[in-house]
């Protein structure tokens, strides 16, 4: 009776706080909280053109990776690159995550999360802006582009490192980058909450597919609160090429890092279930532009598949010497990633070739495996 009430204990008994709690402040940028049109009450991240000799009037919005992730510290020192730059750069954490407020958890969709992005421009109140979306912050705006609505409110739009942008696009599974550090680097280090039996039965459950998001097991909140970046194990890794495996960068702080496991997966779940929307994306006309990393952790064909349907790409940039977290802080990458973003958005000559091309799609996914 003594060890089964201890099991039960384990399992059933918080070790978190069930109440949410924001991650605080960042001491380097304000943060400023604006309510949507939507409902959803985000945090706002705003890093004015620094360079007096070369602003740029239009706007610039980043919409970052997860889904339902924290902006991290690697994050925001590439934004203040840009920002140094001249782009009067804007970001925001989208609802649920890092310091935005939470949303029940059935408003986690990815129709959503394009609905937040057109009622941020229009609370900005600036016009069209420039937008970089990274990994499911890409698909985010790939969806954007494929509704003339959300799209009307784009000047430019760069999609990086995309993740899946439909259901038919999410079944494919094949085509991987060059290798990644997955498996190669050293383990991560930190606190876990899959360590606590509550929280690793939770988890692995729901990534299994055999809780639900929604599960009454732990609350959105109580898993955001322990839910840490050690949790993320290989996920980090692979997003390095392999020979960066000893060289892994710290991404984040523990006090800035944050992540919703469940509204992500119930967000990742919207996308799979979704029709295809390459007959509407086939439509759009806003200028675009596709980056691509060489040991990418994405399936290829999530963003080859992009680069077929939409006819208003421009360039592609393939970035050699990265992973799928393209400014990293490590050598000359953020330097390098700026350079591409700046030339697209003013306009001027690529740094590389434009790569790979919509007719050198199937050379690309047989040669960049």
């Amino acid at each position: 009776m003594v060890v089964a009430a201890a099991l039960t204990a384990s399992v059933c008994i918080p070790t978190v706080p069930t109440a949410r709690r924001y991650p605080p402040d960042v001491p380097f940028v304000a943060t400023q909280r604006w309510t949507l049109a939507t409902g959803s009450r985000v945090a706002v991240y705003h890093y004015p053109p620094a360079n007096a000799g070369a602003r740029h009037p239009i706007p610039f919005v980043y919409l970052n990776g997860g889904p339902v992730r924290g902006i991290s510290v690697l994050d925001h020192r590439f934004l203040q690159l840009l920002a140094r730059q001249g782009y009067d750069v804007y970001t925001y954490e989208q609802a649920g995550g890092g310091r935005s407020d939470l949303l029940p958890m059935d408003q986690y969709t990815i129709s959503r999360s394009v609905r937040d992005l057109a009622a941020f421009v229009d609370r900005l109140g600036k016009g069209r802006v420039n937008i970089l979306g990274f990994s499911s912050g890409a698909v985010v705006l790939t969806r954007a582009l494929a509704d003339p609505r959300v799209a009307a409110r784009l000047h430019r739009a760069i999609i990086a490192e995309p993740g899946p942008m439909d259901g038919p696009t999410a079944q494919i599974t094949r085509h991987m980058g060059r290798p990644s550090a997955r498996g190669l680097a050293p383990a991560t280090t930190g606190p876990r909450s899959t360590r606590i039996p509550r929280y690793a039965v939770a988890f692995g459950l729901m990534r299994l597919g055999l809780l639900t998001p929604d599960t009454g097991l732990i609350g959105q909140a109580e898993g955001d609160n322990a839910f840490t970046a050690a949790d993320l194990g290989n996920d980090t890794a692979s997003a390095y090429c392999a020979r960066d495996a000893h060289r892994i960068p710290v991404e984040d702080t523990a006090q800035n890092f944050s992540f919703s496991p469940a509204a992500s997966l119930r967000v990742q779940q919207t996308v799979k279930d979704s029709p295809s929307i390459a007959p509407q994306l086939r439509r759009s006309r806003t200028p675009a532009m596709l980056m691509i990393a060489e040991c990418s952790s994405q399936v290829r064909q999530w963003a080859t598949a992009i680069l077929a349907d939409d006819p208003a790409i421009q360039r592609t940039q393939y970035m050699p010497g990265v992973g799928h977290h393209m400014w990293n802080g490590l050598d000359d990458n953020n330097d390098r990633a700026a350079a591409i973003v700046t030339a697209f958005l003013e306009d001027k000559p690529a740094p590389m070739s434009n790569y790979p091309t919509g007719g050198e799609i199937p050379a690309f996914l047989r040669d960049r495996r």
